[in-house]
């Protein structure tokens, strides 16, 4: 399975999320490109530990499950799936700037070594769930935009 743990594949994420554009336009979901964009930095920076958010009870009864099923397989995650109350953005704003933010913080992965990161939803993970799920979610988001 695809691991943003691997060098090629955040190499080869980060050329996707270059080929974005302010009229990247979604195939599915209510984001706009600066939500998506917004969103994924948010989430980057909450695995990283930059920015910790509260565990949220549905994921403490369910979030072992929801977690094997996101991981099940090679294919790319659901479309429209839920999403973290805190994580959900609203308005617009520089979405070059939020491209450099995301692949900044992408890059961090590489020196990454949390194996005490517990998950809002999922709750703890394993570093090859954490480098799986963020490959998923990344995949997840470009697809949603056209990469």
């Amino acid at each position: 399975m695809r691991t943003i743990f691997d060098y090629n594949t955040c190499l080869e994420l980060i050329d996707r999320i270059d080929k974005l554009s302010g009229q990247s336009k979604a195939g599915w979901g209510k984001m706009n490109i600066y939500q998506m964009l917004k969103h994924c930095t948010m989430s980057e920076e909450m695995i990283l530990g930059k920015k910790p958010y509260k565990r949220l009870f549905i994921g403490r009864l369910f979030g072992k499950i929801a977690l094997s099923t996101v991981l099940k397989g090679d294919g790319p995650m659901k479309k429209s799936q839920p999403t973290h109350p805190e994580l959900k953005i609203k308005g617009n704003g520089n979405v070059e700037a939020q491209k450099q933010k995301w692949i900044s913080l992408l890059k961090e992965y590489a020196s990454y070594g949390n194996t005490n990161y517990i998950h809002p939803f999922f709750g703890k993970m394993t570093l090859d769930q954490i480098g799986q799920f963020v490959y998923k979610h990344t995949d997840h988001h470009l697809r949603q935009f056209g990469q």
